[in-house]
């Protein structure tokens, strides 16, 4: 029989040698300090495979400390359709939603700083029904679009959607449109437009404003697509390659522009708006 139980060894371990101080990255499955995983951006050390973060979390690695202020937070997702499903209402959905993530649409904007010079900006959040594309949505980054217009400022779009809002319907797929049109004026008054496309930029998004910019970034190993891959092959009946809607394929196919690790990309924003600026 054994001398020393479980039980007692559970009880005598100190309450805060209880928690789990260790992640896994959903790459390489490598285990990973908590506080490491943090400290590098959400970025695995073993692979770089690049972790999803909060459109706050993204404000704090582009933006200079306090500069930033927020444009058109009042603007939230509204059932105009008044959808439902055996989920439940997209406006329960929609109140849920934003009490999870104290957000109010899926795309926060407002005005900031790039190592001292001022910008408009858009960041997406995952989070928010899976970044997707609905009138509020579309409204906010079209309004942002017109403020940088007014003010002569660049503009910076961070995407991670999985396309079009759905419970929407023609109402989400009218903002590819909208969208567009803001960055046309954009391009009518030779302000400059950046695209960061991360993990995941697909369906409507990819479609429209995300591939529009005149610097196309994203992050290592980012999902870029349009449809599925596994709609796409039952299509054409091919197999694709396994590296296909990455982005790395993108960039040699020429769909985007460079890859960069997030630790860089204030300092690669920054730099671009410094040769526009000279210009």
């Amino acid at each position: 029989m054994a001398w020393l139980k479980k039980t007692d060894v559970k009880s005598k371990i100190p309450g805060n040698l209880k928690l789990n101080i260790w992640t896994r990255c959903p790459a390489c499955q490598a285990h990973i300090y908590k506080q490491e995983w943090e400290k590098n951006l959400k970025v695995c050390p073993k692979c770089n495979y690049h972790g999803g973060i909060t459109c706050t979390e993204r404000l704090d690695l582009l933006i200079d400390p306090g500069s930033f202020e927020e444009l058109y937070p009042d603007i939230t997702p509204r059932d105009t359709l008044n959808f439902k499903d055996e989920k439940g209402s997209y406006e329960n959905k929609i109140k849920e939603t934003i009490s999870k993530t104290g957000l109010n649409e899926a795309v926060i904007t407002g005005y900031g700083k790039i190592n001292n010079r001022k910008v408009a900006l858009a960041i997406m959040d995952f989070r928010f029904l899976g970044g997707s594309l609905g009138s509020g949505t579309g409204e906010k980054i079209f309004q942002t679009a017109m403020a940088a217009v007014e003010h002569h400022l660049p503009y910076i779009i961070v995407s991670a959607s999985g396309g079009a809002r759905m419970q929407e319907g023609m109402l989400s797929l009218m903002q590819m449109a909208k969208t567009c049109t803001g960055i046309a004026q954009l391009k009518k008054k030779n302000l400059p437009y950046l695209s960061v496309l991360t993990d995941p930029t697909s369906g409507g998004v990819s479609a429209s404003y995300a591939m529009m910019g005149d610097v196309n970034i994203a992050e290592p190993g980012a999902l870029i697509a349009f449809a599925g891959r596994r709609v796409i092959e039952q299509t054409i009946r091919q197999k694709l390659p396994d590296n296909f809607q990455t982005a790395e394929y993108l960039l040699e196919q020429g769909f985007i522009d460079i890859i960069v690790n997030r630790k860089n990309m204030k300092d690669l924003i920054g730099k671009i708006l410094d040769f526009n600026q000279r210009k």
